[in-house]
C-alpha cells in the first residue's frame, strides 16, 4: 500500500485514476468497472430516470484503493464523483472524514491531476530549472 499521505481521485463511470501524493513523489492506480458503461435512453411517460445504477462494487473497490489516504481530493467531470463521495460517507465514515473536497474536473492528463492535486494540498511543485543552467548555480543579475 502506498505510504503517501494524500490522494486525489479522479473519476468518471468508466475508470477511476488514484494518486497518493507526498514529498517524494506519486504513486498512480487505474480501476475500471465490473460492468461495462452502457447508455441508456430515457423514452417519453416511462418510469425511471434513464441513468444507470451507480456501480456498488466498482465504488467499493475504489474505497479499498484510498483506505490509508489521510486526506482526499474526489474530481471528475459528471456524477460520479459525488456517487463515490456518497458511497464513501454511507460505508466507510472514518475515511467519509478524509475527503477535503469534491470538485468538477473535465478530462485532464495524469501531470494536470497531480499538479492540481498539489496545489489543493498546498504541496510543494517541482522546480524548473532555467535552460542552459546547472543545478546550483547562480547568476549574476
Amino acid at each position: 500500500m502506498p505510504s503517501h499521505f494524500h490522494a486525489v481521485v479522479w473519476i468518471d463511470h468508466s475508470q477511476a485514476r488514484i494518486f497518493h501524493l507526498g514529498l517524494s513523489g506519486s504513486d498512480e492506480v487505474t480501476l475500471h468497472p465490473h460492468l461495462a458503461t452502457r447508455h441508456l435512453h430515457h423514452k417519453a411517460n416511462s418510469i425511471g430516470s434513464g441513468h444507470a445504477a451507480p456501480d456498488k462494487a466498482f465504488y467499493a473497490e475504489v474505497t479499498t484503493a484510498l483506505a490509508d489516504a489521510g486526506e482526499i481530493l474526489i474530481i471528475g467531470p459528471a456524477s460520479a464523483k459525488t456517487e463515490l463521495a456518497s458511497h464513501i460517507r454511507a460505508n466507510a465514515p472514518d475515511l467519509a472524514k478524509r475527503i477535503v473536497a469534491v470538485e468538477a474536473a473535465d478530462h485532464p492528463s495524469d501531470a494536470e491531476i497531480i499538479a492540481y492535486a498539489k496545489r489543493h494540498f498546498k504541496l510543494p511543485l517541482p522546480r524548473v530549472q532555467a535552460p542552459g543552467s546547472a543545478a546550483g548555480e547562480r547568476h549574476a543579475g
